[in-house]
This record gives structure tokens, sequence and C-alpha cells, in this order.
């Protein structure tokens, strides 16, 4: 097990290290891989979604990859491959799948949400069960993931179903500017094709780890799990009973990827990355973050402990926005509880504001805010 972790994350490393200040995106596409579940990429063009999953792909050895940009016109052969017309001939209706989707690896679907009806029914079934059923013709697919990307979310509703495939959602944007000249460095590097060592791992591997993780234990995290979930339906925001189910692999993922064989409570870290809106992305990260920042367990994953330093203006911005939105008038159930799970998130961020001033004016504010909730209960 720990040379095949150790081999994963050295493909990692190489992948953040060609793309600076993407390591949450490296990161995540890594614990879906192992969990064997889907991730979607959200983000303007230019910020390397495309390229970074290409370059992870690249490390997969003897492994097939499989990228199509769709548009509304993509048609069912340029995906799974044409029918067989030898076959055809002697009256088998079979598709020639060679060098297509049904014998990737890794599959990467850029535009996802191109995908018009002729194509829909099959990608919802190769996506959630890894199956390609067409006619009387039934393959499993040996896909370790599926990696879908789009710079804008889905409006039509006919659309929903193939979002809700993505159990994975990660948000895409540029770079901080203070890293803007490592970035230009490292494009440069890899525009001129420099040679540098790829490391490798094998497909098997790969899949051998993905067995691996059915058997984390997840006793110890499975109560606070079970208290998140109902809290996050509270707040409004919708997970499923399979989805439920599923992330639990996110959660082993994390464990695993760490070196260890049980769950621990900042595995739940990856629970802030299953926004269906843009507006939900705050909501989770300050739900989720009040639930790990009580764990100090010394292998936790790197990704549940970036808690970065707030600026001061933008949270006061944003408590005075929540303010406003409280005095604003009638508000129902759900978006009094927005509101309020958003103020503890503030709260919590309001710790780390190194400035004591600072710190203890904007804590005066939220106070006030709680004081006025409080009263209208």
């Amino acid at each position: 097990m720990n040379q095949n972790i150790n081999q994963l994350n050295t493909v990692l490393h190489y992948v953040k290290d060609t793309f600076v200040g993407k390591n949450d995106v490296v990161d995540l596409l890594g614990i879906c891989l192992l969990a064997r579940e889907n991730a979607f990429l959200y983000g303007p063009p230019g910020t390397a979604k495309s390229a970074i999953v290409r370059t992870l792909a690249k490390t997969v050895k003897d492994g097939r990859n499989f990228e199509y940009l769709l548009t509304r016109f993509t048609e069912p052969n340029e995906i799974f491959g044409p029918f067989d017309i030898r076959k055809l001939k002697e009256g088998e209706l079979l598709t020639n799948t060679e060098g297509m989707m049904p014998e990737a690896s890794m599959v990467f679907l850029d535009e996802i949400f191109n995908a018009n009806s002729a194509i829909l029914n099959s990608l919802l079934m190769a996506l959630n069960e890894k199956i390609f059923k067409r006619g009387k013709e039934t393959k499993h697919l040996p896909a370790l993931m599926f990696v879908g990307a789009s710079n804008v979310l889905p409006e039509d509703e006919a659309l929903n179903a193939l979002f809700d495939r993505f159990l994975v959602r990660i948000n895409v944007d540029y770079v901080n500017p203070e890293l803007l000249q490592q970035v230009l460095l490292a494009g440069r590097k890899l525009e001129n094709e420099e040679e540098t060592e790829i490391p490798e791992i094998h497909a098997d591997e790969i899949r051998q780890l993905q067995n691996l993780c059915r058997t984390i234990d997840l006793k110890p995290i499975y109560e606070v799990y079970l208290n998140t979930i109902m809290s996050l339906r509270n707040t409004g925001i919708a997970i499923s009973d399979r989805r439920a189910v599923k992330l639990q692999n996110l959660i082993a993922a994390s464990a695993l990827i760490c070196g260890r064989k049980e769950a621990v409570l900042s595995d739940l870290w990856v629970l802030k990355h299953i926004w269906d809106t843009e507006e939900q992305i705050e909501i989770l990260e300050g739900i989720i973050n009040r639930t790990i920042e009580k764990d100090d367990h010394p292998d936790s994953h790197p990704q549940a402990m970036q808690n970065k330093t707030p600026n001061p203006e933008e949270v006061m911005k944003d408590v005075k926005i929540l303010v406003e939105k409280w005095n604003g008038g009638t508000l129902s159930f759900e978006e009094q509880n927005i509101i309020k799970d958003k103020l503890r998130y503030l709260q919590t961020r309001c710790d780390w504001i190194r400035n004591p001033e600072q710190k203890q004016y904007i804590q005066q504010e939220i106070e006030s805010l709680w004081q006025k909730i409080l009263q209208s209960v």
C-alpha cells in the first residue's frame, strides 16, 4: 500500500509543480482518482483546466486517455465509436470502440453541458455505473475517473441529471497575483517543452488503491458525518441519499492518500466541494471549517488546514451585507438559516485576523447581528 500511495503522491506533486497555484485542484483530482468518482472543473477560459487533466493523464502508464470537446452537434459515434461495418454485414449491431471513450482509463469531456439528447442517456449510464450500453450491447468501462469541465453552470433542467453525476465540483480561478511571476516562468517552461522526468504510476496500481479505498474504516467520523449531512440539508443544500453514500468514498480517499487506514475528522474537508451553485461555496466553507477545525491529527490532509488569513475589509463587507439582508424584510426559514451559517463562517474567519483592533471591531458587529437574530426568535 505504502509504495503505491507514495507513487501517487509523487505524481500529484509533479502536477502541482507544473501548475503553480493549483494545489487544491490537483489534490481534489487525486481524491477523485482514488475514490473512482467523477470531478467537474468550473472556471473561466485560460485557467489551465484542460492542461492539468492532460498532464495528470500522461502520468498514468499503460493507460489510454480520451479527451473530447463537446458541441451541441456532437454525435454518439464521436464519443463511443462507430458501428463495426464488418459485423454489420453479418447482421450484428456492434460498436467499434477502439481508441474511443469505452476503452479509456482517463476520460476528459470539455464543455460537458453541450451534451445533446442523442448522447445524454448513454453518457449518464457511463458516468454513474461505468457501463456503456447501446442497444443489446453492454460493456463495463475501465475508466479510472471521468472529468468534465465548463465555464458555465447548467441552466437547462435536462442537464441537472448530468451535473449530478459529478460528485466533486472544483472551482478553478485565476491564480493569486502574488504567484503570477511563478506562473509565467512555469508556463514558459511548459511551452518550451523542456525535458523533465515525468513520474509514472500504472493503471493497475491505481485500481489496487481504489479497491483498498473501500476498506478504510469510517466508524471514527460516522456520527459527525451523519450530523453534517443533516445540517447541510437543513441549510438548503440538496444531498440525495445516493450522493450521501458516494461521499463516503471521498472521505476514505482522503484518509488513504495520507497513509491512514481509518478516517479522522479533518477528512470531511472534501465536503466543501459538493456545491450546486456559486452561492453555496461560501456556506459549505463555513459549515465544514467549523467541523474540521476541532481536529489536530498530525496526518491530516494538507487541504484540510487551508485556513487563509482573511482580509479584514472583505470580512467586514460580508458582515454588512448580512446585516442588510436581515434588516431588509421578511425572510423564509431557509433564508434565515443561510444567513446564520454565513455569520458563523465569518465569525470563524474573524478569529484568524491578525490586527487586534480590526478583529475586535468586526467581532462587535457580528455579536450585534447575533443579538438581533436572537431577539427575533
